[in-house]
């Protein structure tokens, strides 16, 4: 409207603003009387029916919350950060409420499940352990070169290559995550292997020479000599990694990244060696400095730089103090120094003592209990120890060589048993040898039950088969069911005591309880169907980025605390808290301090001690889920649990759609049939010896109980009703309808009208709700309808257009996935043979998990991986152009993978390793335990074939030159040939095994987030290369021996 040439906007007022408002509407009007909804109705305000029939619950108190779920391929740590950063923005305008006291109840939100200190935890555990590889692979360096020039360079190697590697996963776009950064993890052995061989090369060229050559000279043909060896090296192991690249789905994308990265490694790797350490050799090498005058000047400005760094960095300091010490005493007093004769030993000793307490500081394989000296002596026994042997393998090289060229039939029979035992291992006695049975039982004797087969079957029965290996997630799911028919309040008290059960353990920080399900399509869960989320505190005490915090203790190592800005004492083992003047604090408030003790506790990085979270009986996280289950096992009305975490639960429940990691799908034309069926194969799994029979659980399909309200037609049509309008007023009467919507500025509120309780809590009142029919008469829905109870299913399921139901279980501890559906199917079969179980017609059965993704995966490797080594083949082939040359360099390969093999059983086998020393079992130092077959196990193994063929490549090379050198024409002389190579060969090959062995140490004792994931890989590796030592005999006797063969054919 427009007014004045001024245009007004109309709009007319009639929103809903208080409840008089509503009772004020006018229903009808009779003779001028209206009646309004107040005559016939109650108004109120009442609260909101929940959402998807939903309860959560927070440590034993009723909560609110919500679900944030990140868009597909975006970082999570990215996500979680702007999500905190968002609730820091929106805290303050939260709602708060002054109490009669005066204290003001604020909301606020608190995170209950949030996955970024699991990624930081793990992304810490694997710096961790590429920090302490390249710390040991420096003192190994150091020892086997001894050339602190050259160690320096070849040290130089790593860091610089690592962070190339970086560079390379920024630009492609490989997030780091744990398996992401196991392929730097598992490269460090050979990107040191490629600097080990080309500098050791160049050290014996130039002790070779003498000054006869220019070092440019020098270091050229050295270069030269080894670059192609080097270059067939790295292609070969990038080669061995490509049936990682073809792995799909959730292997693919978790083992896709590990792939990259290893590569990446091995890539920058090789340009440092080939290209730039050449340059830095010949700086090196040949850089001195000539002056005395201003050596000297330079080691006091070391010493002054050393004494500074005292007050900041105390081992950098030292370390600079000694160097400086070293060579300031041979240069003031050569007489007694003899001329400064041991300086150079004596600045290697430094060095490796340096970086020996660095490492003891930061790597700690005994525990954090145990004193730095501890630890430094242990890590000294045991470089010592492996070097030793290499040393003493080295000293009588020749002659064990020269002993197996002379009796070659006799030392090949070594590797052959070698291999036979990896296979009876991996396939099992029983598979391998099984036509020796076959072949007496044809002769009617059964040798399968003697003491000797039994015995051998028992020790080798074959690995287990699983998809991967559990990783520690820092949290359990604890998902117990209900019956279905129990109802919401019901629940609500069964969660609540489920979460107080749970929060009363002194090691759970956090516990949220779920029933039913949020509002959203991702979670599909019933009401009896519980999610308790348990968050449990870190061994020791951590900062934000997951980093371990040292505090202040006393000399007893007692804590400091700080309350109220008072110093207190406080005794872990007992509890006891007192002041300086040992007054001991008072009963209430000791507790409340022990209750929140990280809060109090005085920080000291120096000189501090790591602040332990558990009770001392609390070893692992297994020991925490055993007391979860024994104080909830016995909650009426709950089924047990299977151990479950919540991101390999989701991932499970994503695939399969089943709530553990293993399960039945029974498939069939009805739900009766189909929870018949189901509860059989319930009592005939629990029988089954390697499956948990308290896991066994059946959905129950048609538990849950209906109220049936069935409409007589016939009636209804006597009255003129039709089904819609009856229904549609028992929907009004009982559930409710919304009428309109009330608008609160940018709040809107439903106006629902329904039944008061009372008229609708039991059948017999919904029999005396009246319904009106079209002549205005009003009849009661008894007369129009029969109500009954009955069962009906709670969830109706389906899959491949059939109706399916789950029989839940779990396996025993000692048992793979692969082992346990293995004789699940087949006892379940033996049943069904032998008429015991009957499967009703319709329907049918199949089981599903976690285990499927393993057999995807090992079908494809098993196509892929053959192939990888024909290319490797090629490539072998392309660089000595003699097949049988290539075939000998595979034989490292076949020694390797039975090394593999045998290292994952003696790591199942209880005695192996089982000894104390120093006061650690060294089982578990080395986290030792069964492993089984998985996809992490044969990622380890394809690492290895590469590795493997490193150590092969070289010799072959030297070999080939040597003849080429030599010429040999007797026999006599091709012995003297293939020992002339393999001297040569013999100490940077064991340098390079050195390196690898000792490098996997920090992850084979690594016992953080993530470890479950690398220690698979590492343990084949470490096997494998351990016995792959052999082939430094296998390849010179069986070339030897093919020369000898050419020798006399011609």
């Amino acid at each position: 409207m427009e007014i004045n040439q001024v245009e007004f906007i109309v709009r007319g007022l009639g929103y809903v603003k208080s409840l008089e408002d509503i009772e004020k509407a006018v229903v009808k009007v009779s003779n001028n009387v209206p009646l309004r909804i107040r005559d016939i109705a109650k108004v109120n305000i009442g609260p909101a029916s929940r959402a998807e029939r939903a309860i959560l619950d927070k440590g034993g108190a009723e909560a609110v919350g919500g679900v944030v779920v990140a868009r597909y391929g975006d970082n999570p740590l990215q996500v979680i950060d702007a999500i905190k950063s968002k609730i820091d923005e929106i805290s303050p305008g939260l709602p708060s409420k002054t109490l009669e006291d005066g204290t003001v109840s604020k909301v606020t939100i608190v995170p209950f499940y949030d996955r970024s200190g699991l990624i930081k935890e793990t992304l810490n555990t694997l710096n961790e352990a590429i920090s302490l590889q390249i710390l040991i692979t420096i003192i190994v360096i150091m020892v086997m070169v001894y050339n602190l020039r050259a160690s320096l360079l070849i040290s130089a190697l790593l860091p610089l290559a690592v962070l190339m590697c970086f560079i390379m996963m920024k630009y492609v776009g490989v997030d780091a995550n744990i398996v992401a950064l196991s392929g730097i993890a598992i490269a460090i052995g050979t990107m040191v292997d490629l600097g080990i061989i080309l500098n050791e090369n160049i050290l014996r060229h130039l002790e070779e020479s003498g000054n006869k050559k220019s070092k440019f000279q020098i270091i050229y043909e050295a270069t030269t000599e080894v670059s192609s060896a080097i270059l067939t090296a790295v292609m070969t192991t990038i080669v061995s990694f490509l049936p990682v690249f073809t792995l799909q789905a959730a292997e693919g994308k978790l083992f896709g990244p590990l792939a990259y990265t290893k590569t990446f490694a091995l890539i920058a790797a090789l340009i440092f060696t080939l290209v730039f350490m050449p340059a830095f050799a010949h700086w090196v090498f040949g850089a001195k400095v000539k002056s005395k005058h201003y050596k000297t000047i330079l080691n006091v400005l070391m010493g002054l730089t050393g004494l500074v760094l005292l007050f900041y960095f105390p081992w950098a300091g030292w370390v600079l103090l000694a160097f400086s010490a070293n060579h300031l005493i041979h240069h003031f007093f050569p007489k007694q120094t003899q001329e400064g004769r041991y300086k150079n030993q004596i600045a290697m000793f430094i060095a490796v003592v340096a970086v020996s307490i660095l490492l003891a500081i930061e790597w700690r394989p005994l525990g954090l209990t145990q004193s730095v000296f501890v630890n430094f002596l242990f890590i000294g026994l045991v470089v010592g120890l492996v070097l030793g042997v290499f040393a003493l393998f080295i000293r009588y090289y020749a002659q064990l060589l020269n002993w197996c060229l002379v009796n070659a039939k006799v030392f090949l029979l070594i590797p052959l048993t070698v291999i036979l035992l990896a296979l009876n291992i991996w396939l099992g006695f029983g598979k391998i040898f099984g036509f020796v049975a076959t072949g007496f039982d044809k002769l009617n004797v059964n040798i399968r039950t003697t003491s000797v087969w039994s015995g051998l079957t028992h020790t080798f029965p074959g690995m287990g088969k699983e998809f991967m290996p559990a990783l520690n997630e820092g949290s359990f799911l604890l998902m117990p069911t209900s019956m279905p028919h129990s109802g919401v309040e019901a629940n609500m008290q069964i969660v609540k005591q489920l979460d107080m059960l749970v929060q009363a353990i002194p090691e759970v920080e956090m516990v949220v309880g779920k029933a039913g399900r949020a509002e959203s399509p991702l979670d599909p869960a019933p009401m009896s169907m519980y999610e308790n989320i348990i968050n449990y505190k870190t061994e020791y005490l951590q900062d934000d980025n997951a980093r371990k915090l040292r505090f202040k203790v006393d000399k007893e190592g007692n804590y400091q605390l700080e309350v109220n800005g008072k110093a207190w004492w406080y005794d872990r083992q007992d509890g006891a808290i007192w002041d300086n003047d040992k007054n001991y604090m008072e009963e209430s408030q000791r507790r409340a301090v022990i209750r929140n003790v990280a809060k109090y506790l005085v920080p000291d990085e120096r000189r501090g001690q790591y602040f332990r979270q558990w009770r001392d009986e609390i070893r692992t996280p297994d020991d925490i889920w055993d007391e979860i289950q024994v104080r909830t096992s016995n909650l009426p009305g709950v089924t047990s649990a299977p151990k479950l975490q919540p991101i390999e639960t989701r991932l499970v429940m994503l695939q399969t759609g089943m709530r553990a990691p293993m399960g039945m799908k029974v498939y069939g034309p009805n739900l009766e049939t189909i929870e018949s069926f189901s509860l059989k194969l319930e009592s005939v799994l629990k029988e089954v010896p390697s499956v948990k029979g308290e896991a066994v659980f059946a959905d129950r399909s048609l538990g849950k109980p209906y109220l049936e309200i069935d409409l007589d037609r016939t009636q209804l049509g006597r009255f003129g009703l039709n089904i819609a309008d009856v229904q549609e007023f028992i929907e009004v009467a009982i559930g409710g309808m919304t009428l309109s919507t009330t608008v609160e500025g940018r709040e809107r509120y439903a106006i629902r009208a329904r039944y008061a309780r009372e008229y609708r809590d039991d059948p017999e009142a919904l029999r005396r709700i009246l319904v009106s029919t079209p002549t205005g008469a009003q009849i009661p829905l008894g007369q129009l309808a029969e109500i009954n109870y009955r069962p009906g299913p709670m969830m109706i399921r389906g899959e491949n257009t059939f109706l399916v139901g789950y029989v839940l279980f779990d396996k025993r501890d000692g048992f793979a996935e692969g082992s346990v559906v293995d004789d699940a199917r087949n006892y379940i079969q033996q049943k069904i043979n032998s008429g015991e179980l009957e499967v009703p017609a319709g329907v049918s059965y199949t089981f599903s998990g976690s285990y499927e993704n393993q057999i995807r995966a090992e079908k494809r490797l098993a196509i892929v991986i053959p192939l990888s080594l024909a290319v490797i083949f090629l490539i072998l082939f392309l660089q000595f152009r003699s097949t049988a040359m290539v075939l000998m360099i595979f034989s490292a390969i076949a020694m390797a993978f039975s090394g593999g093999f045998m290292m994952l059983w003696l790591y199942g086998q209880d005695w192996f390793f089982d000894f104390n020393f120093l006061g650690t079992n060294m089982r578990e130092l080395f986290q030792m335990r069964t492993f089984n077959l998985s996809v992490a196990v044969w990622v380890g193994f394809i690492a290895l074939f590469g590795i493997a063929t490193d150590d092969g490549v070289v010799m072959g090379t030297y070999l080939k030159q040597s003849f080429e050198k030599i010429k040999p024409d007797n026999v006599k002389e091709v012995r003297k040939a293939v020992l002339e190579a393999g001297l040569k060969r013999v100490r940077p090959c064991l340098m390079t095994t050195a390196t690898t062995l000792l490098a996997l140490l920090p992850v084979l004792t690594s016992s953080g987030r993530g470890s479950d994931i690398m220690i698979p890989m590492a343990i084949p590796a470490f096997g494998g290369m351990t016995v792959a030592l052999i082939s430094l005999f296998i390849v010179p006797v069986l070339y030897g021996k093919y020369q000898e063969f050419r020798l006399k054919r011609n």
